[in-house]
């Protein structure tokens, strides 16, 4: 049996996501530890997520420890890791899939019909902030940042009427006494991968993949490339406007996606069924495209970022 080193960022859900694999890893018989890596993303708090210019600002640091031999595998939310992996890693499971929809949680209203005119709401993701003016064009958006404690605290301290928050690191964390609604799709697309745990190896280490192989689950292989192929497609990173969600209807796969300008004055919807799952996500990607989405991306990247410094 092996002992593994897991590389994994710091945070409550990251920690519960690492010690889940860690465990799974001791019930085959391996030893296993965890060493907390900080990461970019982890110290970059004042600045809204969308206006941070970093890809894989969640992933980089980690990949540093994997290429420097100080980890042997790394456990990511895969909606964190970029579409295109840097050179010398490979994704070698991608486990059993959580709930991959937003959830409305608020202290008093049942939902984003419900809210009031004007509400306050917090998010600071494009994707969710688009789709949710789309609807409710009254609602205020305000930025928020930290892990899924702080956001409720501070929904608990009144700062918002509403926050959302993905279902998955909500359910694994067990705070799922504030949550009022399970957002459907068809108001709010989730974001490619949510939901899902990638874990990060070093390309070619055949050792590792094969104690690794068990946690890779088909479903979520076969939906997450669907939604990942698309992003591609799109050009984008996980903090634009662009949502993706596939599923299996029937022994096909079912991909729903959109592109929408952040303000919600405008969104784009595809969807199709298909067998092959980067042939799908790449034809719905282009059929947005050619719809309009390559302006609304080109007008959202044109607005500039922040690049924050290295500390």
């Amino acid at each position: 049996m092996a002992h593994l080193r897991i590389g994994s960022r710091g945070s409550q859900l990251a920690l519960w996501q690492a010690n889940h694999i860690k465990s799974l890893l001791q019930q085959q018989g391996h030893e296993a530890e965890i060493e907390i890596i900080h990461t970019t993303g982890d110290k970059v708090t004042d600045v809204p997520l969308a206006k941070v210019g970093t890809k894989g600002m969640f992933t980089k640091e980690i990949e540093e420890a994997l290429a420097e031999g100080r980890v042997d595998l790394a456990v990511h939310s895969l909606k964190d890791l970029p579409t295109e992996l840097s050179p010398g890693f490979s994704i070698v499971a991608i486990t059993k899939r959580e709930d991959p929809h937003d959830v409305l949680c608020s202290p008093k209203f049942q939902s984003v019909e419900k809210l009031p005119q004007g509400a306050r709401v917090g998010t600071s993701s494009l994707r969710r902030q688009a789709q949710l003016k789309a609807v409710r064009p009254d609602l205020e958006t305000h930025p928020l940042r930290g892990n899924v404690d702080t956001r409720l605290r501070k929904l608990e301290a009144g700062e918002y009427d509403a926050i959302i928050l993905a279902a998955a690191g909500v359910h694994r964390l067990g705070k799922t006494s504030a949550v009022r609604q399970n957002i459907p799709a068809e108001i709010m697309c989730p974001a490619a991968g949510q939901g899902a745990l990638a874990i990060e190896i070093r390309a070619g280490d055949r050792t590792t993949a094969k104690h690794l192989d068990f946690l890779d689950n088909a479903d979520a292989r076969i939906t997450t490339t669907c939604e990942r192929a698309l992003l591609n497609k799109l050009g984008g990173g996980c903090q634009v406007p662009i949502g993706a969600m596939a599923e299996m209807r029937e022994g096909q796969l079912h991909l729903q996606a959109i592109v929408a300008r952040p303000d919600g004055t405008k969104v784009l919807r595809e969807s199709r069924l298909g067998d092959d799952p980067v042939k799908l996500g790449e034809e719905v990607g282009e059929s947005l495209l050619q719809k309009g989405g390559a302006e609304i991306l080109e007008e959202v990247y044109s607005q500039g970022v922040v690049t924050p410094q290295q500390p």
